[in-house]
């Protein structure tokens, strides 16, 4: 009996006195006296990015730039930090009463403790990858640069696998990546699109019937001017223009203001504009409702659909910007004010359709 007691008396001695996990890990690690989860992770990915052949964004052929993490792979990230954040204060705490706390098994932390010292098992195919991806100066994706391995190294491999080292580098081929313009509009849904009314026929039997509206920019030695126009197609008058040193909706709006003044009580004029930006704004449909203005927007890549519109800054630059060199942006604005004066009231209109 008494050596059952004393051996009962040395293992309380022996007993772990770090305290418990649910008492103080959440709070330790919540009080900023050491590095939080989220920030093991965020650690954890920013020494993964300083690896050599890393940028800042996804992979593939094709793929989108701000994909979102899935499902399992944010469940993925979150067991690897929890397991960091155990691992980093075992010292303070038990391992059994912080993988409790945090919600994870103790065989899956022993596991990934096991694992920290073994090679990646990717290590040899990714410095194949890299050597493709830097062999092709950076513009294979992940189909060619499967051909590629198996035609140099005779190595048969899946495309799959090869898109997932890719991104496991985070490298992406630098060619044919998707417009970022596109990105935004089809992210945030601020796009306005139109039918094309017109259809080419460009012909009116009164002033106000028939619009066109479209952006250029000019070269002067201080960098870009950009102009917007509308052009009454019955006479080919120039109601109102706009320039700016920005390529911006309000320089837009302007040239639709001043147009909008000669209207006066009419309504129902149809505008004719391609399909910029600017013309798919939320302002601009708000301005061409409140001035009674019907818009008509361009297909696709079919410029002659707006073609009178065109001609104008055809002729603009043919007769004027192609002879001289402008200074600045004030200089710019003297110098098209006065042709549109000279093309509204002195030039003579030739129509040859």
């Amino acid at each position: 009996m008494r050596r059952k007691g004393l051996l009962k008396r040395d293992h309380r001695a022996t007993r772990d006195t770090r305290p418990k996990a649910g008492e103080g890990l959440v709070e330790y690690l919540s009080q900023g006296r050491g590095t939080r989860i989220e920030e093991a992770s965020a650690g954890a990915a920013e020494e993964r990015s300083q690896q050599p052949g890393r940028t800042d964004q996804t992979t593939g052929d094709g793929e989108h730039t701000f994909k979102s993490i899935g499902y399992r792979a944010r469940g993925r990230i979150a067991r690897g930090a929890r397991y960091r954040a155990i691992y980093r204060y075992r010292g303070q705490f038990s391992v059994k009463e912080a993988c409790g706390c945090l919600g994870v098994s103790r065989s899956a932390y022993y596991a990934w403790v096991k694992r920290m010292d073994r090679p990646d098992p990717d290590q040899e195919r990714m410095k194949i990858v890299l050597e493709a991806f830097d062999r092709s100066r950076r513009t294979y994706g992940y189909r060619r640069i499967q051909i590629w391995i198996e035609r140099e190294y005779a190595i048969t491999i899946n495309h799959k696998a090869v898109l997932r080292l890719m991104r496991k580098l985070n490298i992406r081929s630098v060619a044919r990546q998707r417009n970022p313009y596109k990105l935004i509009h089809n992210r945030y849904g601020v796009i306005h699109s139109y039918p094309n009314l017109l259809q080419q026929n460009f012909s009116s039997d009164r002033p106000n019937q028939k619009w066109g509206t479209d952006i250029t920019y000019i070269r002067t030695q201080q960098g870009f001017v950009y102009l917007a126009i509308i052009k009454d197609f019955f006479d080919g008058t120039i109601l109102g223009h706009a320039l700016s040193k920005n390529n911006s909706t309000q320089m837009v709006l302007r040239a639709v203001r001043t147009a909008a003044s000669a209207l006066q009580s009419q309504s129902g004029v149809i505008m004719q504009s391609d399909r910029g930006t600017q013309f798919q704004s939320p302002a601009y449909r708000s301005l061409t409702e409140q001035c009674g203005i019907i818009p008509s927007m361009s297909r696709k890549g079919q410029c002659l659909d707006n073609a009178p519109t065109e001609s104008f800054f055809s002729h603009l630059k043919e007769e004027l910007i192609k002879h001289i060199k402008i200074k600045d942006f004030q200089e710019a604005v003297q110098i098209v004010d006065d042709y549109i004066h000279f093309y509204n009231h002195d030039r003579i209109q030739l129509k040859t359709n």
